[in-house]
C-alpha cells in the first residue's frame, strides 16, 4: 500500500518526532547526545531551516521547526544517515536505529504554536526525569531562559508575549498540553467530562448560551474551567472563544491552586539582570557545556 501524502503545514512551521525503531533508545550517554546536536546543527546550516524548539529523549526526539528550501524528508535522512553510521560504528552494530518514517503535524496558529513548544521543553518534567524543565539541559529551555542558543531561534516566540519574563512564566505553567496523539501523558478530560464541567461552572448548555454572557464573565469561566483540566481547545470549541481569547483568558492562572508550584518563585531563581543560570534551572556543568 503506497504511503499517504503528508500535509503541507500552511504556516510552513512543524512539530517532528523522531522514535527509535521498536521504540528501543537511541542515545545511551551524553556523547551521542553531543554528536546528535553537532550533526543537526551542521544540517540546520546547510539547509537553513529554522529550530525553534527541541528536546532530546531516551528513544524520541521532539523538534519544532520551519524549514527553508530543503524539504522536512531531506533533513532527515540527511541527519539520520549521519547519526546512525556513527552511533552503529560507535556500538558495533548494523541495521536500522530510528523508525522507518519520522511524524510530523503541521503547526496551525499562533496558540497552537506556543502550546506544542510548551510541550516539547516539559516532557522531561512529565516523563518524571526531572521536577522542571531547567534542570533538563538537553533541550531548548536553557536556551529561552538565557535569551540565546547556538541552535535555538528563540525570537519568534518571544514575539507572542508582552516581555521575555512573561515567555518564561508561560514556559514554566503547569498544563495539560498535548501533542501529535502522544498518549502517554495525555492527561486531557473526555469530552462528555468537559461538557459537565462547562454545565457546571456557566450554567450554559449551549455555545449560544454562553456567548450571550459579559465578555469579561467568559473569561472567568474560562479560567475556572482550565483549572478543572480542561483544555484549551475544549474550551474554545465549548464556548465558541476563539483559542486566543482563551489563551489570554488562562496563561495567568496560578497553579499553586492544582497542587503545583507557581511560577513566579521559580522566575525569580532566574538572574534577570545578566541572563544566567541558577541552580534551579541547572547551571552549566562547566565551562564547555553548550547553551543549545
Amino acid at each position: 500500500m503506497p504511503r499517504t501524502a503528508r500535509k503541507i503545514s500552511e504556516s510552513n512551521i512543524y512539530h517532528v518526532m523522531l522514535r527509535g525503531i521498536n521504540r528501543q533508545d537511541i542515545f545511551e550517554d551524553d556523547g551521542d547526545r553531543h554528536y546528535f546536536m553537532t550533526t543537526l546543527r551542521a544540517s540546520k546550516e546547510a539547509s537553513g531551516f529554522k529550530l525553534y524548539g527541541f528536546c532530546l529523549m531516551s528513544n524520541h526526539v521532539h523538534l519544532l521547526m520551519e524549514p527553508a528550501d530543503e524539504p522536512l524528508g531531506r533533513i532527515f535522512r540527511r541527519v539520520g544517515a549521519k547519526y546512525v553510521h556513527w552511533y552503529n560504528k560507535k556500538y558495533d552494530r548494523v541495521g536500522h536505529l530510528f523508525q522507518d518514517r519520522f511524524k510530523s503535524e503541521n503547526v496551525v496558529g499562533d496558540l497552537h504554536f506556543i502550546t506544542v513548544l510548551r510541550y516539547i521543553l516539559q516532557n522531561p518534567v512529565k516523563a518524571g526525569m526531572v521536577s522542571n524543565p531547567g534542570n533538563y539541559r538537553w533541550s531548548s529551555f536553557p536556551a529561552y531562559i538565557k535569551g540565546n542558543g547556538s541552535i535555538t531561534d528563540i525570537a519568534f516566540a518571544e514575539s507572542f508575549f508582552a516581555g521575555h519574563d512573561e515567555m518564561v512564566e508561560y514556559l514554566l505553567q503547569g498544563n495539560d498540553d498535548t501533542a501529535m496523539d502522544e498518549v502517554d501523558y495525555d492527561l486531557r478530560l473526555q469530552n462528555e467530562r468537559a461538557k459537565d464541567i462547562l454545565v457546571r461552572v456557566t450554567g450554559c448548555e449551549s455555545v449560544a448560551a454562553f456567548q450571550a454572557l459579559d465578555k469579561k464573565l467568559q473569561k472567568e469561566y474560562a479560567r475556572q474551567m482550565y483549572l478543572q483540566k480542561v483544555s484549551t481547545n475544549q474550551i474554545s470549541r465549548l464556548t465558541g472563544m476563539p483559542r486566543t481569547s482563551v489563551f489570554r483568558a488562562v496563561k495567568t492562572v496560578d497553579y499553586s491552586v492544582q497542587g503545583a508550584a507557581p511560577s513566579s518563585p521559580l522566575l525569580r531563581e532566574w538572574n534577570v539582570g545578566d541572563g544566567s543560570l541558577s541552580s534551579t534551572f541547572g547551571a552549566a556543568e562547566d565551562a564547555d557545556d553548550v547553551i543549545w
